[in-house]
């Protein structure tokens, strides 16, 4: 066996991605517990703390949209490890002004927004290294991505306690310098971790009588591409207001619950970390035994699970333990979900085209996360927690299921085990509804963005390429 053959062979790329996605993802979710308290303690205000979250995830979603011709043409890897060192000196000017009385709440929302703008690019970088990393390390698609799902799970499992401890014992402000912390490792591990060549530039095969096509002809290309495809469009759509409705309770109705219950940001945290904890254990088993089961009964399931039971029991008074179990089956159903879209997107979209392809789909898929907490902090102060979170939890109940109705769903198990999809010759958008692919190919194992990806997202919140 030759030297070449040994590297390719090698767990490295795929781990090296895997390990700075899971350091990042551990902070943002530190963050996702300490800024939103730190917002309430300090202005009492569930409208300000929506009003937050929006300046955050509006530039997120608008520049992760506009930046996938961006990366497939300068190279994820740059992409990845420069972003996130913006996101980390972002993230660190918070706590250091606050501590000098230099930050008043403008300056807090212009800081937010640098920190989305960096982290939507970035996210989307790690994103589409998946399938490379998983070709050199010689691991199926579909495990891949449900290894990728479970590292985030696992991170969002550590990140909300360590945040709810930190909170609860020194503050926010240090769990916001530990987040900082996070992404400078992150970018490091990127930097120094990944094999010479990998996360370069996906350039396609020219005659030498063309010139490379621009920017605006490669987002062209990927809309092209994307309006074609029925399946990944009706997927955007559900998981768009599933996102939304994520984003309302992860970033307020469940801060203000557990600020007005008196339970604290050491429930807050331990309320998410149950839903982490047994999400890892949900990807974990989907990445093992996926490739036997049919996708859509198992994704509409996973959503019935992940979804409304949540909402509702917050709004009733129960036990402690009774919400802990509500949050673990939760997170267990939504184990299920990225390994699927991430394995969907994977197979339908050539590689030539993930970058752009997967930053609309991301983008539409997230541009109601933004207003979630602005209509949740508005809910609130209208009608009140509890109906709120009531009203929240019917709407993803109705859309899950009457989306689940479509025809479109039906494709989801069409093209498993073929394999991604064939690069296009330059200049030509591909069908975004090929034929089975000629001669027989192992049927893949399961596993990441469309969620799902906020993640460095929100805690239930979907990427159109499968992370959450």
């Amino acid at each position: 066996m030759t030297a070449g053959t040994e590297e390719r062979r090698s767990l490295r790329p795929l781990a090296g991605v895997l390990a700075a996605m899971s350091v990042a993802i551990t902070g943002t979710r530190i963050s996702t517990i300490a800024l939103p308290w730190f917002v309430l303690v300090t202005t009492g205000s569930a409208t300000q703390t929506g009003l937050v979250a929006f300046c955050e995830m509006a530039p997120y979603v608008l520049v992760k949209m506009f930046s996938g011709p961006l990366v497939d043409r300068v190279g994820p890897r740059l992409i990845s490890w420069t972003t996130d060192l913006v996101s980390a000196l972002a993230v660190a000017l918070v706590p250091l002004l606050h501590a000098f009385d230099l930050l008043p709440f403008w300056g807090l929302l212009a800081l937010v927004a640098v920190i989305g703008s960096a982290r939507g690019p970035g996210d989307l970088a790690k994103e589409i290294m998946i399938p490379e990393a998983a070709d050199r390390s010689r691991v199926p698609l579909e495990r891949a991505t449900g290894l990728s799902g479970t590292t985030e799970r696992l991170a969002s499992t550590i990140g909300p306690a360590a945040g709810g401890a930190l909170v609860a014992l020194l503050g926010p402000m240090t769990g916001l310098a530990v987040n900082a912390g996070c992404f400078a490792l992150g970018s490091l591990l990127i930097w120094l971790l990944l094999p010479r060549g990998m996360g370069q530039p996906i350039r396609p095969e020219s005659t030498g009588e063309e010139p490379e096509p621009g920017y605006w002809q490669r987002f062209r290309e990927g809309f092209a591409f994307l309006r074609g495809e029925r399946l990944l469009l009706a997927i955007i759509l559900v998981v768009g207001v599933t996102n939304l409705l994520d984003a309302a309770f992860a970033t307020v109705l469940l801060p203000v619950w557990a600020k007005e219950s008196d339970n604290g940001a050491a429930v807050l945290g331990l309320l998410v970390s149950t839903m982490g904890g047994a999400a890892v254990l949900g990807s974990l088993i989907a990445a093992a035994i996926a490739h036997r089961m049919r996708r859509r009964p198992v994704f509409f399931l996973g959503f019935l699970l992940v979804g409304a039971p949540r909402f509702l029991v917050l709004a009733m008074d129960v036990p402690l333990v009774t919400m802990l179990a509500v949050f673990a089956i939760a997170g267990f159903g939504s184990g299920f979900l990225n390994p699927i879209l991430g394995a969907i997107a994977f197979e339908r979209v050539p590689r030539r085209l993930l970058g752009r392809v997967n930053a609309l789909g991301d983008s539409v898929a997230w541009a109601g996360i933004p207003f979630g907490g602005l209509l949740a902090g508005a809910a609130i102060s209208t009608i009140g927690l509890s109906p709120a979170l009531v009203v929240a939890g019917t709407l993803y109940f109705l859309t899950t299921n009457l989306g689940g109705l479509r025809p479109e769903w039906r494709e989801m198990d069409r093209l498993r085990g073929k394999g991604r999809a064939p690069d296009p010759p330059p200049g030509l958008v591909p069908d975004p509804n090929p034929g089975p692919a000629p001669g027989p190919v192992p049927v893949q194992e399961h596993s990441r963005a469309p969620s799902a990806g906020r993640d460095d997202r929100e805690p239930g919140t979907r990427e159109f390429g499968g992370r959450e």
